[in-house]
């Protein structure tokens, strides 16, 4: 069995923590331990982030909507859900977070956490590294996506509004609606997703696009 110890250094904002560091942790933060059932909601969109939370098991289904899509992908343990909306002006969830599985979740407070932030180098590292991928990804991506393609336009959105490790990635959003969420002409889009689907990127159907490989996308934008 996972002790304490291990479980927290196994999530991204804890790695390289010592042990007297998440000893401490424990002593000296409250930390919420949560299970939810299969198709349980875990955070609505909109929920104020007044607490960052954990997959510490399992695994959960993450959605942001858009006006006429919505975008999906499954997350697991060990992950952290939007901790760049745990500050700000708008600290609101983005997404709406569903058990897809049994699962655990593990909240600490913004009061508590931030002090925690204040205790340990490594945790104010860990927590700036991840600001700083998501604020550097929205900038390559806007930068590198602008006046290309079609496919750099599918690989643009999908990426900006997945993380990294994120699977089953989806895109719902009727056929005739799909141009314009991309910006791109209908034939333009058909002409993309045919050579996408033939490259094995994603696959599409009247309901929208299934993601088979996140990092082909990625490959795209950097090209």
């Amino acid at each position: 069995m996972v002790n304490i110890y291990e479980l927290l250094t196994s999530l991204p904002l804890f790695n390289g923590a010592s042990y007297n560091s998440v000893s401490e942790l424990v002593a000296k933060t409250k930390l919420h331990f949560l299970k939810f059932a299969k198709d349980d909601i875990v955070i609505n969109a909109g929920d104020s982030c007044d607490s960052i939370s954990f997959v510490i098991s399992g695994a959960v289904r993450s959605t942001i909507e858009g006006d006429c899509f919505s975008v999906s992908q499954t997350l697991k343990a060990p992950d952290v859900l939007s901790p760049e909306f745990l500050f700000g002006k708008a600290p609101f969830s983005p997404c709406t977070v569903t058990a897809v599985e049994p699962a655990g979740i593990m909240k600490i407070s913004k009061i508590d956490y931030l002090r925690l932030l204040e205790s340990d180098k490594v945790f104010m590292l860990n927590f700036l590294n991840v600001l700083s991928m998501n604020a550097q990804k929205t900038v390559k991506v806007a930068v590198d996506g602008t006046g290309y393609s079609a496919r750099h336009s599918i690989a643009r959105l999908i990426i900006s509004l997945t993380k990294q490790g994120g699977e089953d990635i989806s895109l719902a959003c009727t056929q005739g609606e799909l141009h314009s969420v991309f910006g791109v002409s209908p034939v333009e889009l058909t002409k993309a997703l045919d050579a996408m689907t033939a490259c094995g990127i994603l696959e599409y159907s009247s309901r929208g696009i299934k993601v088979l490989s996140r990092g082909a996308l990625l490959d795209i934008l950097i090209q």
